[in-house]
């Protein structure tokens, strides 16, 4: 088997992993992704304005705490693209739950920026062993045991992570402070790394499962696809570094910047799997226009002041931010079944760099105009772009089936 763990343990790592069930494997990469992106990503966002009240963090100071986080993110990602040998894949893996839970707990430790920088940062790493590395082996598992190749249950885990994230920072607002509500995310993510650990299966069969996964018909190989994945991450950033920031800092609406984060969870954990069957009747594609659409609209309703419209808001972008994440990774992932990490890590380099770079400037922004509306702009305007990217896709795959 040319894609095989071979070390003197193979035939026990294979056994191990056949012994694995359906529902032990689809929990351990939901434990993975609330792990490594609900909780050392996700929970910077509601602690975000507690950070800002009681310590000397300013808004131009938390952008770049975000930029730093998508900075590891990126550099994970970059080790993903270069990681052939299934044994160093999945000790990545491993160690990415490691960094992932350091740089949440740790955030408590002291009031310091340089601290919180390196926390960050370490965090950002961690988030691939969920997101790329913990995805592409749960899709491989799938791919070798020929069940549908699709991450819609797998990817329930980051609209979990979200919903944990924000109802914790509900029952937590105005009981403990900034630093003690980082070490309860801590606490709850020490529980976490036990399935993410043990359940997540060895990629043994990875060759079984390049053979179960090759599907026919015409696939684009241009820049299209990194392009729209690129702009979608500029939108996803935004939303997810300053929507709690910005609904708190409507008139009147101080105490529903918790309550809107815990809706895009809501919203967002079922959203994958429904849009994995909307995928099925529209295509890919398809599915992918209509949730940039939809994110469109969410921006555009920030901007109606008042809870209502906040509320809206949050439960439209959590409805399609994961959702795009889940297709077009599934996507990419089908697309190599020998290494699907490898092949979303690829893809995920543009939406990093996006990561990477939006924070920073939708922070300064928000710093020298004394409001976000600019930023909500750049977001909803991003979006755009990447419907576009997606409609010359759709031209391109009809000219190769032509």
């Amino acid at each position: 088997m040319a894609d095989t763990i071979s070390s003197p343990d193979a035939r026990a790592a294979a056994q191990a992993q056949d012994s694995l069930t359906p529902w032990q494997v689809m929990a351990a990469g939901m434990s993975a992704l609330i792990l490594t992106v609900g909780l050392a990503r996700f929970a910077y966002t509601p602690l975000l304005p507690v950070m800002l009240a009681e310590t000397g963090l300013d808004a131009a100071g938390g952008g770049w705490l975000a930029t730093l986080n998508y900075a590891g993110y990126m550099l994970g990602t970059a080790t993903a693209v270069a990681l052939h040998d299934p044994v160093w894949r999945y000790r990545s893996y491993r160690l990415c739950l490691v960094l992932a839970l350091v740089g949440t707990g740790g955030m408590g430790l002291a009031e310091n920026f340089t601290l919180w920088a390196v926390l960050r940062f370490f965090a950002g790493i961690g988030s691939v062993g969920g997101l790329l590395l913990g995805s592409g082996l749960v899709l491989g598992w799938l791919l070798a045991r020929g069940r549908r190749p699709e991450l819609g249950v797998h990817f329930v885990g980051m609209g979990m992570g979200i919903t944990v994230s924000g109802l914790a920072a509900v029952l937590m607002a105005g009981r403990l402070d900034w630093a003690m509500q980082w070490w309860v995310f801590g606490l709850v993510g020490a529980l976490l790394l036990l399935p993410s650990w043990f359940w997540m299966p060895r990629p043994v069969a990875a060759a079984q499962a390049a053979q179960a996964g090759r599907a026919g018909g015409p696939r684009g190989r241009s820049w299209l696809l990194p392009a729209a994945y690129f702009c979608a991450s500029v939108g996803y950033v935004i939303g997810a570094t300053f929507l709690v920031a910005i609904v708190a800092a409507q008139p009147g609406l101080s105490g529903g910047g918790n309550l809107a984060w815990l809706l895009v969870g809501v919203a967002s954990t079922p959203a994958v799997v429904l849009w994995d069957r909307l995928a099925r009747r529209v295509g890919d594609v398809g599915a992918l226009q209509l949730a940039y659409a939809i994110q469109i609209v969410s921006f555009l309703l920030l901007f109606g002041g008042g809870l209502g419209s906040a509320l809206a808001a949050a439960l439209l972008y959590g409805f399609t931010s994961i959702g795009i994440v889940g297709l077009t990774l599934a996507y990419a992932g089908r697309q190599a079944p020998d290494n699907p990490g490898r092949a979303m890590a690829r893809l995920t380099l543009s939406y990093g760099l996006g990561q990477t770079v939006a924070p920073a400037i939708a922070g300064y922004i928000a710093q020298n105009t004394g409001g976000y509306a600019g930023a909500l702009w750049l977001a909803a305007a991003a979006m755009l772009a990447g419907m576009v990217f997606l409609g010359m896709m759709q031209l391109e795959a009809r000219r190769l089936r032509g």
